[in-house]
């Protein structure tokens, strides 16, 4: 059976041997790395690609929600401090669990039960955004369309949208491309979402999406997303 493979993010070394010290009872969970700062959580993260964070919220210099939103893809999270005023945001994030320090063995457990049943099903490509005061985890599958703003890009999903801050350019290098397509300067849709293409007299594509987007494609996206969708 594959383990769940996890970091352990906290300035404090205390806090550090404490979730160590819970996680002896749980075999299926492997401690890969840990780290006292999100600038080294980063780079534990990128190289060791871990099915889970144990992360403290508020640590010097950068916060743990600032480390989240610094990440490509974000693994699934369990968030540990001691200050409670954090709780609504952890939850409104959907993260597993939030955990009060010092950490009862019990409501480790019940963080753990919440976490069988997160890791029950395959967990896709997500990323962290704050947008105003407003923190997401948001599913790339789920994005239809993202919009260039500026130095912003707008995303849109499940009837909402959020600004990331990233030039359209930089994000459309770091999608994959068999799922986004570039359909002109200001615009990439998600493939998967598109309902009907339709050809304009000029030959430019006119799509239709599920959510009721219409969208135009440029001249020259027109023939690369006709080869790419084989018509």
């Amino acid at each position: 059976m594959k383990k769940t493979t996890l970091i352990i993010v906290d300035d404090e070394r205390n806090a550090r041997e404490e979730i160590k010290k819970l996680l002896e009872n749980y075999p299926e969970l492997e401690i890969v790395g840990e780290a006292k700062n999100a600038d080294e959580a980063k780079h534990l993260i990128e190289s060791k690609q871990p099915d889970l964070l144990f992360l403290d919220i508020q640590m010097p210099e950068k916060s743990g929600f600032e480390l989240l939103e610094s990440l490509d893809k974000v693994p699934q999270v369990i968030f540990t401090t001691a200050y409670d005023q954090y709780a609504v945001k952890a939850f409104e994030v959907s993260a597993i669990d939030y955990l009060m320090k010092p950490i009862r063995e019990e409501r480790f457990a019940k963080a753990m039960e919440q976490l069988k049943l997160k890791t029950s099903t395959p967990n896709n490509d997500r990323i962290f955004v704050k947008d105003r005061q407003q923190y997401h985890f948001i599913s790339w599958s789920k994005v239809h369309l993202i919009e260039s703003m500026d130095n912003y890009a707008r995303l849109y999903f499940d009837n909402k949208n959020v600004f990331l801050k990233s030039s359209l350019n930089l994000l459309e290098q770091k999608l994959d491309e068999a799922v986004f397509f570039r359909i002109n300067r200001a615009q990439i849709i998600n493939i998967k979402y598109i309902e009907k293409m339709t050809p304009a007299p000029d030959g430019r594509l006119k799509l239709l999406l599920k959510t009721g987007d219409t969208l135009d494609a440029s001249d020259r996206q027109s023939v690369k997303l006709k080869k790419l969708m084989k018509i």
